[in-house]
């Protein structure tokens, strides 16, 4: 049986499983009630997500692999060095798109989504953005296929990437001792997505951590500063279809509303706190308008 099959065998069991355990700690071990519409608002929009997940090996890999058909050198992938290649390479990638997701609002009207749940919780996993093939996230990693690494062996780090992260949007996982040095926890992936001034645009890590301490985005939960999770601005909606859309409808009438084209450019592409809609809002944001 090929190995995706098989890991599909598994893999939605244990999601549903994973998430089972949390409703039970929800009702049993908090004694509140589990946030069941937001958790349906996520599921709509992973649903959404569908069109854009099958365009994008048809948009995408030719793409890859005309850039990788210009590589630098070739990357054994049948060596120690080479994996480990594969993976740092992947982790650095990785943080550099989710920093500058925060970081220029072209990126941010799609990380947007996954940071609007306010509260936190395995489903919450599900729900990225609809237009990540738009917005070019995967730009990112062609320098990734220039220096030498196959465009499916990058692919699938990734989707490695990404599935370990689920595990990380939990509160059921406390600190995990010396771990949290080198590993993305669920300790750091909570103020990733807290919306206190002393917690944004921190911890934008995978699988490790050490790219944020290394480039100075890191920071850890503390104790004494209770966590609210979502956007500085809270939404105020669960409709999916607002959720997925409406950083780009906002940039869309910022850009009309500017004067000059340096400053439709700016509303594209600077800072989401800089841009207009931002400055009508009367809480001081320190880098973006929101926290992914």
């Amino acid at each position: 049986m090929p190995l995706h099959h098989l890991i599909r065998g598994w893999l939605f069991p244990f999601l549903l499983g994973s998430i089972a355990v949390e409703i039970g700690w929800y009702l049993l071990r908090r004694r509140r009630a589990y946030p069941w519409r937001e958790t349906l608002s996520s599921v709509v929009i992973y649903v959404l997500r569908t069109p854009a997940k099958l365009l994008r090996p048809m948009v995408v890999l030719p793409l890859a692999y005309l850039a990788w058909s210009h590589r630098l050198t070739t990357v054994p992938l049948n060596t120690v060095w080479g994996i480990a290649v594969l993976f740092l390479g992947v982790e650095l990638a990785y943080y550099w798109m989710h920093r500058c997701s925060h970081e220029i609002r072209w990126l941010w009207a799609s990380h947007v989504v996954h940071h609007t749940p306010e509260q936190i919780h395995l489903a919450s996993a599900f729900r990225l953005g609809v237009t990540e093939l738009f917005s070019g996230t995967w730009l990112f990693y062609f320098p990734l296929y220039w220096l030498g690494l196959d465009p499916v062996a990058v692919s699938g780090m990734l989707a490695l990437n990404l599935f370990y992260q689920f595990w990380l949007h939990t509160e059921m996982v406390g600190r995990l001792g010396p771990l949290e040095w080198i590993l993305n926890t669920p300790s750091h992936h909570r103020v990733h997505h807290a919306s206190n001034p002393e917690y944004l645009d921190r911890n934008y890590g995978g699988i490790v951590i050490f790219w944020d301490r290394l480039f100075g985005t890191f920071a850890a939960e503390q104790p004494q500063t209770p966590i609210t999770y979502g956007l500085v601005h809270p939404l105020g909606s669960l409709n999916p279809l607002k959720i997925a859309f409406h950083e780009w409808i906002a940039m869309s009438r910022d850009f009309m509303r500017a004067k000059t084209w340096r400053a439709r450019l700016r509303q594209l592409f600077g800072r989401p706190a800089e841009s207009l809609a931002a400055r009508q809002r009367p809480v001081l944001e320190p880098l973006a308008m929101g926290i992914d």
